[in-house]
């Protein structure tokens, strides 16, 4: 049992560490990226030094450009990335779906390179040199079937125009993007992830985002939003702006969000007294973020919250009232996951009923 159970854990250290080596570097504009294996679509990883790229070109009967690897268990998919490109390899099978560009330094995007390929369902141009007056709008209008369009750590000054309406997501992170223009998104309906966190951007106006009745997603974190953009769609859940210097939060900062879920406000140099006591008490919440601001007490959440991060503020003291108005049999705090660490009390300032309030705390970091 002894050289099984040492097996076992030598074992879990070699898949540890095979995956840390994956991951290193990878960066698709801050929040993971799912594909669905059952469907047949491809790993989204580099497979340099994961597969013989001499043994795969010999023994695939399709053709492939010398600039990129073509796995046989994915025929519609092209590995051209951190290659050195300076563009895009000319010609690309017909076959493609999924083309992977990113790490390259590709500086334009042409429809001349890709007038062939009218099936491409997955373009990932992460870390280019692209700029806006060399992005080929017609070529993106033209692509009916493109879901996925990354496009991060670019020099793109503006959103493309051009976007085909069944975009499912749109990743511009750290970009040089200043504005939006109205016309830009109205068709996105499908759309429902947009990042465009790492811009320029200052304010969103009335018609900037109006048709993206199904998104989900909306980071706008590391921009220079002095306060929370008015005209978001209603049907976000996670909305990230960690990151912008925020005057304070009004008590309509956040009208109009039904299904707000998932909350980032760390890093807006946040002060109490310039937020309204009840704007966070949002019953739909259950994960806020008030990390690294300049609190001085905490602020009133709903019952239903499970994660509060308030840690590296300056609370003093612990009201309970902020998380249980009353407390009973069935009137508790479904608090999982408390952070208060970096503050200004110990835990000799906790009231001796907390554990009445918060009786389904996992962990309290004090």
């Amino acid at each position: 049992m002894t050289l099984l159970y040492c097996i076992v854990l030598v074992l879990l250290c070699v898949v540890g560490s095979g995956s840390a080596t994956l991951f290193e570097g990878t960066d698709y504009g801050g929040i993971p990226l799912w594909i669905n294996r059952l469907i047949g679509e491809p790993s989204v990883l580099s497979i340099q030094g994961r597969m013989d790229r001499a043994w795969f070109r010999a023994n695939n009967p399709q053709a492939c450009p010398q600039q990129c690897d073509c796995p046989i268990q994915w025929p519609t998919a092209l590995y051209c990335d951190h290659r050195g490109l300076a563009e895009i390899p000319d010609p690309l099978p017909e076959r493609t779906q999924y083309l992977f560009l990113q790490g390259n330094n590709i500086s334009s995007l042409s429809s001349s390179y890709l007038a062939n390929i009218t099936g491409l369902r997955w373009l990932i141009l992460d870390h280019n040199q692209l700029e806006s007056n060399t992005l080929d709008q017609a070529f993106l209008r033209n692509q009916t079937q493109l879901y996925y369009f990354f496009a991060n750590h670019n020099h793109l000054r503006s959103v493309p125009s051009e976007l085909p309406v069944g975009l499912r997501q749109l990743r511009l992170a750290h970009n040089q993007i200043s504005s939006i223009s109205p016309e830009t998104l109205q068709k996105l309906h499908n759309l429902t992830v947009l990042l465009l966190q790492g811009n320029r951007l200052k304010t969103i106006s009335k018609g900037d985002l109006k048709g993206l009745v199904n998104l989900n997603l909306l980071d706008l974190s590391d921009n220079l939003f002095s306060s929370v953009p008015r005209h978001l769609p209603p049907s976000v859940q996670q909305l990230y702006l960690s990151n912008n210097s925020l005057s304070g939060l009004d008590e309509d900062s956040f009208e109009g969000f039904l299904q707000l879920k998932y909350l980032r406000l760390s890093h807006c140099g946040l002060k109490s007294h310039v937020i309204n006591p009840q704007i966070f008490n949002v019953s739909s919440l259950v994960e806020l973020d008030l990390s690294y601001n300049k609190l001085t007490t905490v602020p009133t959440v709903p019952t239903s919250l499970q994660y509060l991060y308030l840690e590296a503020n300056k609370i003093q003291g612990f009201n309970l009232t902020s998380f249980c108005r009353e407390v009973g049999p069935m009137s508790y705090s479904r608090m999982k996951i408390l952070r208060l660490d970096g503050n200004k009390m110990t835990h000799l300032q906790l009231p001796p009923d907390w554990v009445f309030c918060l009786r389904v705390l996992q962990s309290l970091y004090i």
